[in-house]
């Protein structure tokens, strides 16, 4: 009995200390470490949602920290697809990207979504959207049933839960480190613990 206390008291102190650990530093290791798609460059990768506030109130301050962004780090805008509707917004990000307008369009989808109240999930909402911001209308259309633009959304799902993603925004560096604002405390404080893993 006494064994059974000792070892269940050994493991209450051993999740206190990593979750401590976690806070402390401000992220968390990913068990087992994912191969990256760059392996010469350091490679962060950004899950998020447009429907998501945390993402939108996050996307100012990593639009500003990307304007840094050291040379040898390759970024990666990855939508989490945990829902239907969460997967006909990550279809208007890989449309944006398959069209080459992800820079054009980003911060507006995520305007149109949280501020415009806009539900952008359907192709006819979509391709309004994009022709408004100068996409030809009939690109948009070939774009949207394409298969690359398929491939990339059967994939998002597997990709997200091969880095054990739960949450958004969540930015994984170099396919072995996770941080988010419940694991660093905070946006600002999210970028630092990027920064610093990033120099490591």
């Amino acid at each position: 009995m006494l064994k059974k206390l000792a070892q269940a008291s050994l493991l209450t102190l051993l999740l206190f200390c990593s979750a401590s650990q976690a806070e402390s530093v401000g992220y968390e290791t990913l068990s087992p470490a994912q191969p990256t798609q760059h392996p010469d460059k350091v490679e962060v990768i950004e899950f998020f949602w447009y429907g998501c506030p945390h993402c939108y109130a996050f996307e100012p301050e990593l639009a500003k920290w990307l304007k840094k962004l050291p040379k040898n780090v390759e970024f990666i805008r990855q939508p989490a697809v945990f829902s239907e509707q969460w997967g006909k917004h990550a279809k208007a990000y890989f449309v944006a990207e398959s069209l080459g307008v992800v820079d054009k369009v980003h911060a507006d989808l995520f305007d149109a979504i949280q501020n415009k109240k806009q539900k952008l999930e359907t192709e006819e909402e979509q391709a309004a959207f994009f022709v408004a911001h100068g996409v030809d209308a009939a690109q948009f259309h070939d774009a949207y049933k394409s298969f690359a633009v398929d491939s990339k959304m059967r994939q998002a799902p597997v990709t997200a839960a091969r880095y054990g993603i739960t949450g958004v925004p969540t930015v994984v560096i170099n396919g072995k480190y996770v941080t988010s604002g419940p694991i660093a405390g905070s946006h600002e404080k999210m970028l630092e613990v990027m920064d610093t893993l990033i120099k490591q």
